[in-house]
């Protein structure tokens, strides 16, 4: 039988069809449980990265502070959108399969705007913490409601007020926002039919908007008081939403703690200790109002059980006049039982904070060489500038990194005329997840050099008003601030390369075994850098600020990057709605 040679191509497929590598899933907010982020696709590499091209954008319609991580399983994209919407794309296309809008409850008070920072998907559903701190199960199908649990009241934490100061004095003229009220930001995380989720808020006090549209932060102001509420992170039922267990990140006992001079690391605090311990009884009740927010999705470790996760500044926020004591266990890194909620370690970075020094990125999880042995072990980029790493079964310190990745000079006092101190409440290193290549053992970190200005005030006594005193955190506009990306090699804690930036980065990176590197800036470029190197590849022009974490999937064979460009209020980046997936050029 003659075959017509045109008609080969097609009964040769027939006869034999193509074979495609498996796909590439990014089931969970930080690729898997231990938070590494970095994926192994490597179809996108140092050699052909310059050809990669946009393949297709979605446009929510929601212009806002935009900081999802997207997760992409069974070919389709869940992303979820400020103000706590979520749509399901498809992975290939970009089309929308459906969207879900979240009904907040009205006239809730927003302690953090609107930004949220991802779902997870698991059996079937899809999890989002909202605003209005609630946890919603939708079908991951069709997007419909399965339930829809309360977190935390809003009416449970105490909020500052500036109506106590006089008319004359600034504050009472300007924009306040933020609170000391309740809501979720972190992407939940789910491990053996739990649900895991904190709150954050408890601690955030009162923030002053920039009197111009698309600019920075004015300042944070903090007065001392009871104000606030003691955070957690609690687990739920993935079927039914029912509270598991609820772990509170201030102790319930002694949450005074040693009255520590210096860091664990014994870097000088210049606290008063002897004020401290003899005005402890006058504040019998500050660990109700302790604060503690819980901002980054845990890192989990299934083997042993046990979870990690960072926790926010004490409340009242800088002002630590009327919390005496260490405050146990803000601005620590936290070990739990997965199973019980159970308390292993902790470790606090910054005892009796007053400069919003927050555990903010996640930590992450990988062996490491210690004394000759491959040691279980968890690292955390710091907003003080330093990346840690501990024995994650016991806390044990085993590494700090020898320099800072941003100029440090942290841990001064407020004074009537300022002192400039840095990292300032904005980080070191901020909420942005780091990645860490584990066989190289090498970390990622992108971060933030940003002088701030901390001040103590008086407003004076009258006949009808009593003294007040409050701080302020102010970022100054007239100095020189940056970006920098380090790959910071975690063997010896030096740094490998830096990549300075025109503007400070916040967003977070992620890596891949194409030796890549990717990171957005504020200004809108998304950027992919040599991972040996930190020399910049490749770079896109998008219109807002790319302040999100991108991620990379690979389906039939074709691997692709996806980021969310909406910018972030607190640092001044151009507002967008676009979430823009990238593929190679063929």
């Amino acid at each position: 039988m003659h075959i017509p040679f045109r008609l080969l191509p097609t009964l040769l497929t027939l006869a034999f069809p193509p074979v495609f590598a498996a796909d590439i899933e990014w089931p969970t907010y930080g690729l898997d449980l231990s938070n590494q982020r970095y994926a192994a696709p490597s179809q996108i590499n140092t050699g052909n990265v310059g050809r990669l091209i946009r393949a297709w954008a979605y446009q929510s319609g929601v212009k806002a502070t935009f900081q999802a991580t997207p997760i992409m399983v069974d070919r389709t994209v869940y992303l979820s959108l400020p103000f706590n919407g979520v749509v399901a794309l498809d992975a290939v296309s970009g089309r929308q399969l459906w969207r879900y809008e979240h009904p907040r409850k009205k006239d809730y008070p927003l302690c953090c705007g609107p930004a949220n920072r991802g779902v997870a998907v698991a059996d079937g559903k899809v999890f989002i913490g909202t605003v209005d701190a609630r946890l919603v199960a939708l079908d991951a199908r069709s997007g419909k409601v399965l339930w829809d649990v309360e977190v935390a009241d809003a009416g449970s934490a105490r909020q500052e007020s500036v109506t106590t100061l006089t008319e004359s004095d600034p504050l009472r003229k300007a924009t306040i926002a933020g609170q000391s009220g309740v809501g979720i930001a972190m992407a939940p995380v789910v491990h053996k039919g739990k649900v895991l989720i904190g709150v954050t808020g408890v601690g955030y006090g009162l923030h002053l908007d920039s009197d111009r549209d698309g600019a920075p932060l004015g300042a944070v102001v903090g007065f001392a008081g009871n104000y606030g509420r003691p955070g957690f992170l609690a687990a739920f039922d993935v079927n039914t939403g029912k509270r598991m267990w609820q772990f509170d990140t201030i102790a319930p006992t002694h949450w005074e703690g040693e009255f520590r001079r210096t860091t664990p690391d014994g870097v000088p605090l210049y606290r008063d200790i002897e004020k401290e311990r003899a005005e402890l009884p006058t504040y019998p009740d500050a660990a109700r109002y302790g604060g503690g927010s819980a901002w980054s999705t845990p890192a989990i470790d299934a083997e042993n059980g046990l979870l990690y996760f960072g926790t926010g500044n004490p409340s009242p926020q800088m002002d630590g006049t009327s919390r005496p004591g260490d405050n146990l266990y803000t601005v620590s890194l936290v070990c739990l039982e997965v199973e019980t909620g159970q308390i292993r370690w902790h470790y606090q970075q910054v005892p009796h904070d007053q400069w919003g020094y927050d555990v903010a990125s996640p930590a992450v999880l990988f062996d490491y060489p210690h004394n000759g042995q491959r040691v279980p072990a968890v690292g955390q980029a710091a907003k003080i500038g330093w990346y840690y790493i501990h024995n994650r079964l016991t806390g044990e310190l085993l590494k700090k990194s020898d320099e800072f990745v941003v100029h440090q000079n942290t841990f001064t006092n407020p004074t009537p005329e300022g002192q400039v101190i840095l990292p300032g409440v904005l980080g070191g290193i901020n909420w942005s997840p780091t990645s860490v290549d584990a066989g190289l053992l090498v970390a990622y970190v992108p971060a933030i050099h940003w002088p701030v200005k901390y001040t103590k005030l008086v407003i004076p006594a009258t006949d009808a008003k009593l003294a007040v005193e409050y701080t302020t955190l102010e970022p100054l506009m007239d100095v020189p601030r940056w970006g920098v990306l380090s790959a910071i090699d975690l063997a010896t804690g030096k740094m490998k390369w830096q990549h300075k930036t025109a503007q400070p980065l916040v967003g977070g990176v992620l890596a891949t075994a194409g030796n890549l590197v990717f990171m957005g800036e504020g200004n809108g470029r998304f950027n992919a850098y040599d991972a040996a190197n930190g020399q910049t590849l490749w770079s896109d022009q998008l219109d807002a600020g790319v302040n999100a974490p991108p991620v990379t999937w690979q389906i039939d064979g074709v691997q692709y990057v996806g980021v969310a460009a909406g910018g972030n209020q607190i640092f001044g980046y151009k507002a967008g709605d676009t979430f823009q997936v990238y593929t190679l050029k063929k």
